[in-house]
């Protein structure tokens, strides 16, 4: 076993937008464990947007990350080495071993690493499908926008691993579907793969006039639920179309990650229409997670809810994919290879 752990740390932070100058590769030796410590080679690497909000140096809902210290991030992974007789050689787990190719974790800590079953779920699912974005789009539309039989959700981001969860999940409950992504290739998938009603190309509508008026031929009974990944006018334009007593759940903002403001246009909608806005971390509801993996494994495990992985070869390729994916040129869950 390599006795050397190559790893990627935030050299920087970014002004605007992140460059591969706010990211530095190092190596590490590894050192011998300690009594309850398990060494994890880590297979897969998870890049999401809430990361690009860790790295600026301001008030958020958890810590910014730290200059020279390795990258947060979830991983899945396979044990190597353990003094921990919860864990042994072999075992596939999932944690937050962040941008580097092992971790070396006190697994005497609880929910530092789980353990999981690689049987009929692959192990890359376990950071997407069946991990934090899927009990993501689960939380947020089963807890906050609660959809019934007959209603329509919009989803922004619906190609994304968390936006393509939760289309299926409502439409699971007899609810529309429809979905926004960028590109007709995005669109065509989220229709004919992954089973939405509709999907809008943002592309091909470039203002709140025009989005809107795409929205209303595909939500032609307005829109109850609409889970928000994106912000900015995307957001406006979902606004003129809600219903009364219709739910947003506020999952993401990517729109403005860098650090720009993001200005609604008619916030007065939201009285108007006696609507339930709700922003929502989904770490912050870890007993929801038991019920949502239980639904979310096993439609993985039967083929029922279908993902799309889009899969950067090597640790040293982590920084080019994570930019790709704050400008959208990911498909499906952004992940790293690392073996």
């Amino acid at each position: 076993m390599s006795t050397t752990n190559r790893q990627i740390v935030l050299a920087a932070r970014p002004k605007g937008e992140v460059t591969p100058d706010n990211f530095r590769l190092v190596e590490a030796a590894l050192a011998p464990l300690a009594e309850g410590q398990v060494r994890v080679r880590n297979h897969f690497l998870s890049l999401d947007p809430y990361m690009r909000g860790r790295m600026n140096d301001s008030k958020s809902y958890a810590a910014s990350q730290a200059i020279d210290e390795v990258m947060i991030g979830g991983t899945v992974g396979e044990v190597v080495e353990s003094r921990n007789a919860h864990f042994a050689v072999g075992d596939k787990v999932v944690g937050m071993g962040g941008w580097q190719e092992f971790q070396t974790v006190d697994a005497t800590q609880r929910g530092v690493l789980q353990k999981v079953d690689t049987t009929h779920i692959p192990l890359s699912a376990y950071l997407g499908a069946v991990g934090m974005p899927g009990v993501t789009a689960w939380y947020g539309l089963v807890k906050i926008i609660n959809p019934k039989a007959g209603e329509t959700v919009v989803v922004s981001a619906a190609s994304g691993a968390v936006g393509s969860a939760v289309g299926q999940l409502a439409k699971a409950r007899g609810a529309r579907a429809v979905g926004i992504a960028g590109g007709a290739d995005k669109c065509r998938y989220v229709v004919e793969e992954l089973g939405f009603d509709a999907c809008i190309d943002y592309k091909q509508h470039g203002d709140v006039r025009s989005l809107s008026a795409a929205l209303k031929a595909e939500c032609p009974n307005g829109i109850d639920g609409y889970f928000e990944n994106v912000g900015g006018y995307i957001l406006d334009a979902v606004l003129l179309r809600a219903n009364a007593f219709s739910r947003v759940a506020m999952c993401g903002m990517i729109s403005g990650y860098d650090g720009q403001p993001i200005p609604m246009a008619a916030p007065q909608l939201i009285l108007v229409n006696r609507m339930k806005v709700e922003g929502f971390i989904v770490s912050e509801h870890m007993e929801v997670w038991p019920e949502a993996l239980k639904e979310l494994g096993g439609l993985v495990a039967t083929g029922k809810l279908k993902y799309r992985e889009s899969v950067a070869q090597g640790l040293e390729n982590a920084p080019e994919a994570f930019m790709g994916l704050l400008k959208g040129k990911n498909f499906g869950k952004q992940l790293v290879k690392l073996v």
